[in-house]
């Protein structure tokens, strides 16, 4: 048995955002049709969408909602998704090979998410279109101002502005695979002078400039420089992409991805600050981790060998128990850097790569990944705690140093609960862990504990086994006199809950 040991301080070092716990919804595949929204399905309500995909929704604790794209924004036209639905075209979406009917667009979305109680973050197509089509579509969602295209929104049934807070300056503009793919220099300025218009129309926006689509880009670093040198006054955040796949049987590699994704944070980080301090400028530019989660892209045929098909099955990734823990780890990763992550949306949220998966006239299920991610949402505190851990670091391919055991420990507003989310990245052992939490108060009593992992990694959840995984409990764990003591299984992500 390996040994992890941790001090918790009575300091806070972040605060949790509920925006850490967002989704996305691209058109792509089936996420939207036969997804969210698929009229002709016994679940269906009266405008359409899938009431157990909701409802899961609703249990994932799903806070923000990132919408319509994905590499889908980049060739899309808004005016065509608004309106009377017999009166929309037909068009081919060429990121994903495609066939679009529009039936499902802007007011269909926000009709979704207000029964979802989630806020929106729309982005915005600055592939093929740019500065004014941007403005217009925020006139178009915000204004009520008696205009022509606020009275065009009030025509297709929709009284009151959507007030849309959160806008996304385009996607992967750094991507060569992107419709409109641009140069960070032509980036930057289009970026600029899109803020500055669409402030205009609406000044109380928050906008998300592209950073690079994944850490290993070869122009990550002097995209995000030379973007944040021509716009940092006029955006709030930047955005991070990043998905995890195991390769071969390299499980090790697999679960340092959540130190990958630490180190990409901090680097991306950093380069905001330096751009920050040569400009003189006082404003701190936060991180919007927009897209993220676990994708075997290596099982990915790419676009280029699909036939137009409306709703075609891509990437319906089937997770396992070891996806779970990966993306455990990776949630635990996002509320450690919540003094700087203020947003994040794990993409996507049904069937492709999603939490939640459909099919035709039967109910929707969970996958395993899901369990992590309300477990997360529900539990996390108000506050990051600080902590000292001590623990055995090994190398592996994709990471040095890698440390055997993560923590993070977080705690409510009141600070009458906290919340211990642990990662073991033994592959054989279990760790035996003491968490000294004399610190925050020797009197508490565990509430629940929650365990991903420790054996039968390969297993899956289906739709003829729907419950197949589920999270167990911890069989070893105790508290007495300020003292946590655990044992945590082999590749495992584990929660306890403790109340003061």
């Amino acid at each position: 048995m390996k040994n992890a040991r941790v001090e918790v301080k009575n300091e806070a070092k972040a605060t949790v955002s509920r925006e850490l716990f967002g989704s996305f919804v691209e058109h792509m595949g089936r996420c939207v049709y036969g997804g969210i929204y698929d009229p002709s399905d016994p679940s269906a309500d009266e405008d359409g969408f899938r009431t157990d995909v909701l409802e899961l929704a609703k249990e994932m604790g799903v806070s923000i909602v990132r919408y319509p794209g994905g590499n889908f924004v980049s060739g899309y036209n808004w005016e065509d998704g608004v309106g009377p639905k017999e009166q929309r075209p037909t068009r081919l979406d060429l990121a994903w090979r495609s066939i679009e009917s529009n039936q499902f667009g802007l007011n269909e979305f926000m009709a979704w998410i207000k029964k979802l109680s989630a806020e929106p973050i729309m982005a915005m197509n600055l592939g093929t279109r740019g500065v004014s089509e941007a403005a217009q579509l925020v006139e178009y969602a915000n204004t009520d101002h008696g205009t022509a295209l606020s009275e065009l929104r009030k025509e297709h049934g929709v009284k009151d502005p959507h007030g849309v807070k959160y806008w996304c300056l385009g996607n992967e503009m750094d991507g060569p695979w992107q419709i409109g793919h641009k140069n960070a220099s032509d980036y930057g300025k289009l970026a600029k002078e899109t803020a500055k218009a669409v402030r205009l129309v609406d000044p109380d926006v928050k906008l998300v400039a592209c950073g690079s689509s994944f850490e290993e880009m070869p122009t990550f670093g002097d995209w995000e420089q030379t973007v944040l040198e021509l716009c940092h006054e006029e955006v709030d955040l930047i955005s991070l992409h990043a998905y995890y796949e195991k390769y071969g049987d390299d499980t090790l590699s697999f679960l340092a991805s959540s130190a990958r994704m630490d180190r990409f944070i901090n680097r991306v980080a950093a380069i905001a600050d330096q751009v920050a301090e040569k400009k003189g400028s006082d404003k701190k530019i936060n991180l919007a981790f927009d897209e993220w989660n676990v994708w075997y892209q290596e099982k990915f045929e790419g676009v280029n060998n699909l036939e137009f098909r409306s709703a075609p099955r891509l990437i319906e990734d089937e997770y396992s128990v070891e996806d779970a823990v990966v993306v455990g780890s990776l949630l635990m990763t996002l509320l450690k850097n919540s003094e700087r992550v203020s947003m994040a949306c794990q993409a996507q949220l049904v069937n492709i790569i999603g939490p939640i998966r459909t099919e035709p006239g039967v109910p929707a299920w969970r996958q395993t990944t899901f369990y992590p991610f309300a477990i997360t949402s529900k539990v996390a505190g108000f506050e990051v705690l600080d902590t000292a851990v001590d623990a055995e670091k090994q190398d592996c391919k994709l990471f040095k140093d890698l440390p055997m055991a993560d923590f993070v420990v977080t705690r409510s507003p009141g600070g009458d609960a906290v919340v211990i989310f642990c990662l073991n990245r033994q592959l054989e052992e279990e760790t035996h862990l003491e968490i000294d939490l004399a610190m925050i108060s020797e009197e508490m009593k565990i509430v629940a504990t929650h365990c991903l992992g420790g054996g039968e990694l390969e297993k899956t959840n289906s739709q003829n086994y729907p419950e197949n995984v589920t999270p167990t409990s911890l069989e070893k764990c105790e508290f007495s006199s300020g003292l946590l003591k655990a044992s945590l299984p082999p590749v495992s992500w584990s929660v306890i809950e403790l109340s003061v």
